[in-house]
């Protein structure tokens, strides 16, 4: 097997246990089938095709999806022995490129041919971070971190072994600009902070956030906002009442931010919330609500999807693992509303549920190993008011 084999359809339906809605199974191998990472965008060709990444052949490489017949094609052929960050691949917004991290190198690969060139090389004593294009298509962003790993050791994917260590050493990190056209890289940002997330807005070219990386609690501020162009740096959402805000990601109108958080009181998490801001701070809104999610995510502020693990009061209940939807009225944002059993265990990064609305807001993407391995599924988005509520751990229709 290698690059342009093709594998037959896997796709099969069912229905939801709870809701009934259609969910329709990508992916169906003896190996983690995963979709790339929730910030990132993997529909291309108009929406036709969706990028994936997969473990078949004892190897992770990336896949494309042909979403009308559900045939999948290999698209890399990448070496077990070195590791890569396929999870975090991210495309081109104006042509059929997209990039990812193998090894020590950013490669950059057409989706058309399957051609493969590097295009940066990692520095001695340093570790990738994530990478995003800009919305003009026109450079790629990415961050840098410190290697630490003779002094800490890790498992982030894995459990996040070594991960409020890792903060606590402070590492030196920076957030590089790469010219695709030429080439040239330059550093645009460097501290004594772990940085992480970096995430380019998909309409404005001079916007990227990225975050301290950390406990949430410990961190000095998590979500922070750059203009490449002019380098200038300020946080998003200053927090109160020991409140902490993450897992921001950019609306499709690449102008808000979304993210959700807890308040911390008494060594507990107690309450929750999810909101959403503008990137120069003009705007913002914030809801409580009693379930706690891993993530969330949005194509703007009228419907927000999370992969509902519910705070200890509910701990044990049969609704812990559901996808969950919000949706904001005139009162504030109603819900939650289960839409599906996703089941997922979180066990590794891989797994994670991550869900994401499609972008035009018909179907939620997720990753479950609900069958023992990991697999790529769509859940149909269907009238909000029909699906049923969560009050107190209870189901109410």
């Amino acid at each position: 097997m290698g690059k342009g084999t093709t594998w037959p359809s896997e796709q099969s339906e069912f229905r939801d246990s709870i809701t009934d809605i259609k969910i329709t199974q990508l992916t169906d191998h003896k190996a983690h089938d995963y979709h790339v990472y929730f910030t990132n965008n993997g529909w291309y060709d108009n929406g036709s095709r969706l990028l994936i990444c997969s473990d078949r052949g004892n190897s992770t490489n990336l896949y494309s999806i042909e979403l009308s017949t559900g045939e999948l094609t290999q698209l890399t052929d990448l070496d077990p022995k070195l590791s890569n960050g396929l999870q975090g691949t991210f495309l081109n917004p104006l042509k059929h490129e997209a990039y990812f991290t193998y090894d020590n190198k950013i490669i950059a690969i057409n989706l058309d041919t399957y051609e493969e060139h590097t295009i940066y090389h990692l520095p001695k004593g340093y570790h990738f971070s994530n990478l995003s294009c800009t919305a003009d298509g026109k450079y790629l962003c990415f961050g840098l971190s410190e290697d630490l790993s003779q002094s800490i050791k890790t498992n982030l994917s894995g459990g996040y072994v070594g991960f409020e260590e890792t903060e606590a050493a402070r590492p030196h990190c920076m957030i590089n600009l790469l010219n695709l056209e030429t080439g040239e890289t330059r550093i645009i940002h460097e501290e004594k902070r772990w940085i992480g997330h970096v995430n380019a807005s998909p309409t404005q070219p001079h916007l990227i956030t990225f975050c301290h990386e950390g406990p949430w609690e410990k961190v000095d501020h998590r979500i922070w906002v750059m203009n490449i162009q002019s380098g200038e740096v300020w946080k998003l959402r200053e927090g109160t009442n020991n409140q902490y805000a993450g897992h921001e990601y950019w609306h499709a109108d690449g102008l808000t931010i979304g993210y959700h958080g807890f308040t911390e009181s008494l060594d507990r998490k107690d309450g929750k919330f999810l909101g959403f801001a503008t990137f120069n701070n003009s705007d913002s809104l914030e809801f409580e609500f009693p379930y706690q999610n891993m993530h969330i995510h949005s194509n703007d502020s009228t419907f927000i999807v999370g992969d509902g693990q519910q705070s200890s009061a509910y701990h044990g209940e049969r609704y812990q693992d559901c996808i969950f939807l919000w949706k904001k009225n005139d009162q504030g944002m109603e819900g939650p509303r289960i839409l599906c059993k996703h089941r997922g265990s979180f066990h590794v990064q891989q797994i994670h549920v991550h869900p994401r609305f499609s972008p035009d807001g018909t179907q939620i993407l997720f990753t479950s190993d609900m069958n023992g391995y990991g697999n790529v599924y769509l859940a149909e988005v269907p009238d909000f008011e029909s699906l049923p509520k969560l009050i107190d751990g209870k189901l109410i229709r």
